[in-house]
């Protein structure tokens, strides 16, 4: 079973959002290679999954604030890990995203 299809099988629940980070620059412009612990670690990342959104008191969904695709900024800390097939993924509340990206 390949990564992306063991992602679908991935259902975040309510208000949460299965987020990949993105990957800091691991060699320059010149083609230098930067160590692993002199990397910049980014706060930005790509919302894989979401869910349908916190319940209201009348027991309706709330729609997320963000799609599967959207690039995001993410806070410092926080999410909880989760690995799948060696990949690490972190899922946020939606109330967690800081901002979205747009391009």
């Amino acid at each position: 079973m390949s990564a992306a299809t063991k992602l679908k099988n991935i259902v975040p629940l309510l208000d949460r959002v299965l987020v990949q980070r993105i990957k800091p620059e691991q060699k320059t412009a010149s083609g230098i290679f930067i160590p692993e612990k002199a990397q910049e670690a980014l706060n930005e990342g790509v919302i894989v999954a979401v869910g349908k959104g916190a319940l209201n008191k009348e027991g309706k969904h709330v729609p997320l604030q963000v799609n599967a695709g959207d690039k995001v900024i993410l806070p410092p800390y926080g999410g909880s890990p989760v690995k799948v097939s060696g990949e690490e993924y972190l899922l946020f509340r939606d109330s967690e995203i800081l901002a979205k990206v747009l391009e």
